[in-house]
């Protein structure tokens, strides 16, 4: 399934987590043991997650480290669909023997 501009995983975390329940940057930072710099450059979309942050944010925010790392994936191919440029790309075409 394709998704319309995935937000990215900072974003979601601020519109989800921090927003609505009036939780500060700095808070969510202790609790993943970074810091605070690090987890607002992935708030401000400066920054991906890795798997050591799927792992991070998946014990203290909930979900699975895989759809953390998920909600990445989609917001970068997103982008790099809309980017990419495939025209001189070619199709390897390989005999089954």
């Amino acid at each position: 399934m394709n998704m319309y501009n995935p937000p990215h995983p900072g974003e979601f975390i601020k519109e989800v987590y921090l927003t609505p329940f009036n939780i500060s940057s700095r808070t969510v930072a202790e609790k993943l043991k970074v810091s605070p710099s690090t987890f607002n450059r992935l708030v401000n979309k400066e920054s991906n997650i890795s798997p050591e942050m799927a792992l991070r944010l998946s014990k203290t925010l909930g979900r699975t480290p895989e759809s953390w790392l998920a909600m990445q994936d989609l917001y970068n191919l997103w982008h790099a669909k809309k980017n990419v440029n495939l025209k001189q790309v070619e199709k390897l075409n390989i005999d089954a023997a």
